[in-house]
């Protein structure tokens, strides 16, 4: 038989055609750009953070794709323990100087209590959650995997050399992108934790996170605790009142397995890291960091508040579709700041210009809206909070100074960005060195007349003015001796003189005065704005979703996604798979229905016909939807799902010396310890990589359990046997991915398109190895011993009197049993009547079964005769 199937990827359809995919008419929007960087970068320079852009209506369209790609996260120094058992690839995409550090405290017991406590030391933010975890801090891992922090302070008795805790072993094990650091127990105070909070939090949240970390002894310890190692390491003090002090429970969010994580590339593709060809690549058509980090944060935590968080956020990508409008429009100091910190003080102010002059066209734009959700961006984008800080800096920085990148532009910038008058020395020092730059071009000019040559003046930070010149000038003559410190470079020579060497250093010392005394204004000013950090940060996170909200408008907008319906039920009509979606116009489109009667789902079929692509499809859709995007399909039902697991892969754990098997093992306990009935798994190929008749054992037996368990799954497998014995199940369906053989030619094609029951073909392995080159002599080798099991197989089935035999001998031996029980049972001769009635009746009607040769089922396991012969 010969194979014949499409070169693309899973579920494209076949040359001869595909079914039409058909979309809701909708119309691209246009939207406007404008330039800006991120609000309140650290002045420390460990943690400086560069700019970037992002876009308001009304100016320039909006880019389809992002122009570069966001650094993915730098690689994390190992544990003080020493080197790990292995490594877990990181699942998120972060800025690397968006430095997370964070403090554990635990509370052991039957149902573990864990505190934590995330400082974004690039952001002034605080996140606080206390979590009720089990014995294998499933919650608590998650947790730190999501936030990926670059240390984890923990109480020096649970870390070596002391005996490890649990806790400790896991997060060694399973977080292996950040550094343990013990610290003693009197930096552990509930006291000092609750004092921190009161001084350093925004006085508006004080109040209102006292009250949601009430009797929450673990998360004010790890508070102290992590304040008490910044301070101690780094040096670094907070202005009273700067924090922005969040409380993040853990409920109401989606718990997506690691593993699923990967699985299903939802931030990382699995073949390149560099490719954007994953769900965060996507989705992220965002412009701002703050988007960025709030769409990477929803999608590996999705929410599940139906009326609090999705339904306002459909309400707000229907109506920004409707009106055919795109919209997109921290404070931790060293006590001395350094030059460079005086430097980024001056940009930082810049930057918070450029950001609060654009915000108002967001309030502009949004002015016609009618949702919720964009009256309460549109809310925190007014003039009463945006006009107070951007009236401090108006006053005293120069209206026209902008953000710029040249060195000596830069140079010039943060001279002369201050008003003048302000500060009588800094105008004498901006003086000097105004005249100190004269004096330089002059002197560049007295040169090129004295010597006959072309000079050009440079400047740099690190040799600040230089010289240029051409080398073609000096094929037949020397340089003349007062050009100093010569270097060649592609045609021309950089020099120095030694007047030029003074000018500079006059220069330097009247620039870096001028830079010192406007330090001294910049940081009054900044004093001045940080009293409205709390509103700032408001806006910030208005920017933020509204960026995102944006993002997913525009995919809806381009790509013909719908809005999903929230309901008990999923219900899926021409559902995509959204990567594949996005790459190919040739992708066939799908079914799905899951209910309470069909939650377990067998999916079948040949190589290559697309199961994995089908199941991993309905995760994808899911965490789209709990995202708050519209999803690829005509329509689309969901209900609300707390956890996603995911068994696909077949790597296995060199490092940690555990086979194939041995991992899918593991994550199958995994998933077997923490699913439940709002859950979803997606299990691919269960027992392939051991033997058969294990494989089978092993995968039915699971399959049986999570049946049990009511979770919704979907069960891809080539173990037919397992789609005939849980047929009869309740809440078991069958489904395989359909092929089309012709029978002149002898040839598969796939159609990538999925149809109720187990599938029929057979051989389909053998013709797949046909189609990849195999020589025929091995090819007709393999069909004769596939020949010969089959014919086997029949003949056991045909061989009726062994069988018939076999079964009669049981079900005498049985019924023996049975009369023994009952007379040993010293019950009356009434009941004892009634029972052997009921016995006679079973007796005689499975007797009848085996003689007219129909399979007896087996009620105490529910496996048929054939397939208790086989397994």
């Amino acid at each position: 038989m010969e194979f014949t199937s499409p070169s693309s990827s899973s579920f494209l359809a076949p040359p001869s055609g595909r079914p039409t995919i058909s979309a809701p008419n909708q119309t691209p929007s246009t939207a406007g750009s404008f330039t800006t960087s991120r609000l309140f970068p650290t002045a420390s320079t460990a943690f400086s953070t560069p700019s970037t852009s992002f876009h308001a209506p009304g100016l320039a369209s909006r880019p389809t794709t992002r122009a570069s790609t966001r650094a993915s996260t730098i690689g994390r120094p190992s544990t003080s323990s020493g080197q790990r058992s292995r490594q877990t690839p990181s699942i998120g995409v972060r800025d690397p100087e968006d430095d997370i550090v964070c403090a554990i405290s635990e509370g052991r017991g039957v149902t573990p209590t864990v505190g934590i406590c995330f400082i974004h030391t690039a952001t002034g933010e605080v996140v606080l959650s206390q979590i009720s975890d089990n014995q294998f801090y499933v919650r608590t891992i998650h947790k730190l995997q999501m936030h990926e922090p670059s240390r984890i302070i923990m109480l020096a008795t649970s870390c070596p050399p002391y005996p490890p805790s649990t806790l400790y072993s896991l997060i060694d094990e399973h977080v292996s992108q950040s550094r343990l650091v013990p610290m003693d127990r009197r930096s552990w105070s509930e006291t000092t934790g609750l004092e921190l909070l009161q001084r350093f939090a925004s006085k508006e949240d004080a109040e209102s996170i006292k009250v949601a970390i009430e009797g929450n002894f673990y998360i004010t310890c790890s508070l102290a605790a992590v304040m008490a190692y910044l301070e101690t390491n780094f040096n670094f003090r907070v202005v009273p009142h700067s924090l922005r002090v969040r409380y993040q429970p853990s409920e109401g969010t989606m718990m997506i397995d690691v593993s699923a994580i990967q699985s299903f590339e939802l931030i990382r593709n699995l073949r390149d890291l560099r490719s954007k060809n994953c769900l965060f690549g996507l989705l992220n058509q965002t412009l701002t960091p703050m988007g960025v980090r709030m769409l990477r944060s929803n999608i590996v935590q999705p929410s599940t508040l139906t009326d609090a968080c999705l339904i306002p956020r459909y309400d707000a990508i229907e109506e920004l579709v409707a009106n055919e409008e795109m919209f997109t429009t921290l404070i931790i100091i060293p006590p001395k700041p350094s030059l460079q910190d005086s430097e980024q003080a001056i940009n930082t102010v810049l930057m918070l210009k450029t950001f609060l002059e654009k915000v108002s066209i967001i309030f502009k734009a949004l002015e016609s809206s009618k949702g919720s959700l964009l009256l309460k961006v549109r809310d925190l984008c007014s003039s009463d909070i945006v006009n107070p800080p951007l009236a401090l800096i108006m006053d005293t920085i120069e209206p026209n100074v902008a953000y710029v990148k040249s060195p000596l532009e830069l140079r010039n910038q943060r001279t002369f960005a201050v008003k003048a008058g302000a500060n009588g020395l800094l105008d004498v020092a901006r003086k000097t060195y105004q005249e100190g730059n004269e004096d330089a071009v002059n002197y560049v000019e007295g040169l090129k007349s004295t010597f006959n040559i072309d000079v050009s003046l440079k400047f740099d930070n690190s040799r600040m003015f230089f010289l240029k010149l051409k080398s073609a000038g000096f094929e037949d003559r020397v340089v003349p001796d007062v050009f100093v410190n010569q270097v060649r470079k592609r045609g021309t020579i950089e020099c120095q003189t030694l007047d030029l060497k003074k000018l500079n250093q006059r220069v330097y010392e009247s620039a870096m005065e001028a830079i010192s005394q406007s330090d001294k204004v910049v940081q009054e000013l900044l004093d001045s704005i940080r009293l409205q950090v709390r509103d700032l940060f408001r806006v910030c996170e208005a920017v933020a979703l509204l960026d995102m909200l944006a993002a997913f408008t525009q995919l809806a907008t381009l790509k013909g996604y719908v809005r999903p319906e929230l309901t008990g039920t999923l219900a899926l009509k021409s559902a995509r798979h959204p990567l594949l979606d996005a790459v190919s116009e040739r992708f066939v489109p799908n079914d799905y229905y899951a209910s309470e009667q069909y939650r377990f789902q067998v999916v079948t079929g040949p190589n290559m016909s697309g199961k994995s692509t089908y199941i991993r499809s309905v995760a994808l859709l899911q965490i789209m939807a709990q995202v708050g995007s519209f999803v690829p399909a005509d329509y689309a039902a969901f209900p609300i799902i707390h956890k996603v697991f995911a068994r696909v892969t077949t790597d296995d754990s060199i490092e940690a010396n555990l086979s194939t098997f041995s991992v899918e093992m593991r994550e199958m306990a995994f998933i077997l310890r923490n699913v439940d009935e709002n859950s979803i798994a997606v299990i691919d190929e269960l027992g392939r990589g051991t033997s058969t008749r294990d494989g089978l054992a092993i995968a039915l037996a699971m399959a049986e359990a999570l049946i049990k368990i009511n979770a919704r799954v979907w069960f891809a497998t080539h173990f037919i046997d397992i789609a005939k014995v849980l047929a009869n199940k309740p809440g078991v369906l069958n489904l395989h991915l359909a092929t089309h053989t012709a029978p002149a030619s002898k040839s598969m094609t796939m159609l990538y398109k999925v149809a109720t029951g187990p599938v029929r073909e057979q051989g389909y392995g053998i013709a797949l190895a046909k189609a990849m080159g195999f020589p025929d002599k091995f090819v007709a080798e393999a069909e004769r011993v596939s020949k010969y099991l089959a014919e086997r197989k029949e003949e056991r089935r045909e061989n009726a009197e062994y069988t018939k035999l076999m079964r009669r001998r049981k079900l005498v031996l049985n019924l023996y049993e049975t009369l023994k029980q009952i007379a040993n049972s010293g019950m009356d001769e009434g009941a004892m009547g009634g029972i052997l009635v009921r016995l006679q009746g079973e007796f005689v009607e499975r007797m009848s079964a085996i003689y007219e040769g129909g399979r007896e089922v087996d009620g105490s396991n529910g496996m048929d005769g054939d397939v208790e012969d086989e397994t």
